[in-house]
């Protein structure tokens, strides 16, 4: 058992951001023990079963799952010196996340945030092919049915790192560049810019639109974040469960 802030015992419990948590502590909303609160700053335990807000009952989570749309210029880390991290953009809001994979620095897109060690291993062991799919922009290279056989055999990228089958699909073609859709079930380091190399092509934008089963929410702004839904915590629940996988492509 441990003491913290009621106004960020609201935001763990996903009832609010922080800031909103204490707007509605300061509007009179909470009840600690069956008596109205107005101190944002009053200290709970974390395992308290009797706070309400507007008469609901609150229950504070073990884990906590945020979708974020992850920005260009910002690294999938906990902690760096000289970038911004995925972990900067929340920590107002929840302490003890980290990213469940990583995006390189110049991709954006979807990334889970979690403090779930035991999904985060399950989502990133490659024996479990959970697919991962992003839209590329590349420049110097189009598409052709021969193209999109050579990502489904499997690549040999130029430095001798080699990645599994892998889907490619036309989304637009245009006098400059060619953009593309690539699922793949790997994450290994510049894996999407590195195949795309191996057939003299140079990728110039690349976002992350799903995660398994977990799609980006459309309108998520750009380095905005939400938790995940209904839906997407029973893909995350069946995961933990060790149900089904994604099978590999």
């Amino acid at each position: 058992m441990a003491k913290i802030r009621l106004d960020r015992f609201l935001s763990n419990c996903g009832a609010a951001t922080r800031s909103q948590a204490k707007k509605l502590i300061r509007q009179k909303r909470v009840s600690v023990g069956g008596i109205t609160v107005t101190d944002e700053s009053m200290k709970v335990d974390d395992d308290c079963t009797d706070i309400m807000l507007d008469n609901k009952k609150l229950v504070l989570e073990k884990y906590v799952y945020i979708m974020l749309n992850k920005p260009r210029g910002v690294i999938s880390a906990t902690d760096d010196k000289t970038h911004k991290t995925v972990t900067d953009i929340i920590k107002e809001e929840h302490k003890g996340l980290f990213p469940a994979g990583r995006l390189d620095i110049d991709t954006e897109g979807l990334i889970i945030l979690t403090n779930d060690g035991d999904f985060a291993h399950k989502t990133l062991s490659p024996k479990n092919h959970v697919t991962k799919k992003y839209i590329a922009c590349v420049s110097g290279l189009s598409y052709s049915k021969e193209l999109a056989e050579n990502f489904a055999q499997g690549i040999t990228a130029d430095d001798g790192t080699t990645f599994r089958p892998a889907i490619l699909c036309l989304i637009e073609e245009n006098q400059d560049n060619t953009v593309f859709s690539v699922e793949i079930t790997e994450g290994k380091f510049h894996q999407v810019k590195k195949m795309f190399a191996a057939f003299g092509g140079k990728v110039i934008t690349l976002k992350r639109i799903s995660f398994g089963e977990i799609v980006l929410d459309e309108t998520l702004p750009t380095g905005r974040y939400r938790r995940l839904n209904e839906k997407e915590m029973k893909y995350v629940n069946t995961i933990k469960n060790n149900r089904i996988f994604m099978e590999g492509i």
